[in-house]
C-alpha cells in the first residue's frame, strides 16, 4: 500500500472516530483527557497531523476544512438532547488544528535534516 493511501486511510478513520466520539452520549467510558476544550484540541491537532501527511501541499484546504468540519460537529450536537454546540470548542478545535500543523512542521523538518544529501 503506498505511503499517501495510508495516511488517507488513517485521516478518514480518525475522521469517523472524532464524529463518532462527538456525537456519542456522555460517560465514564467515553477516552476523555479530564477537560472538555483539551479533548477537542487534541483530537483536531490528531486530525490536523493526519489530514497534512495524507494531503502534501494541500494546507490552505485541510486546515480550513477540518475547522469547518468541526464546526458541522457543533452544529450537529445542537439537535442532540445530550450534548451542546459551544463557541468554545469550535476555538478549541483551531488550537489543536494549529498545534497539529506545528507538529507536521516539526516532522516534516526533522526528516529533511535526517535525509543525506547529495554531494
Amino acid at each position: 500500500m503506498r505511503s499517501s493511501v495510508l495516511w488517507r486511510v488513517l485521516f478518514g478513520l480518525a475522521m469517523a472516530a472524532v464524529m463518532a466520539l462527538s456525537l456519542m452520549p456522555p460517560g465514564p467510558e467515553l477516552p476523555s483527557t479530564g477537560w472538555d476544550k483539551s479533548n477537542h484540541a487534541l483530537g483536531f491537532a490528531v486530525l490536523g497531523v493526519l489530514g497534512l501527511r495524507a494531503f502534501p501541499g494541500r494546507w490552505l484546504a485541510v486546515l480550513p476544512g477540518l475547522w469547518a468540519y468541526g464546526a458541522l460537529i457543533e452544529g450537529l450536537q445542537s439537535f442532540t438532547a445530550y450534548r451542546m454546540a459551544e463557541w468554545g470548542d469550535l476555538w478549541a478545535d483551531g488550537v489543536g488544528l494549529l498545534l497539529g500543523a506545528a507538529l507536521h512542521v516539526a516532522w516534516t523538518w526533522t526528516r529533511a535534516k535526517r535525509r543525506p544529501r547529495a554531494v
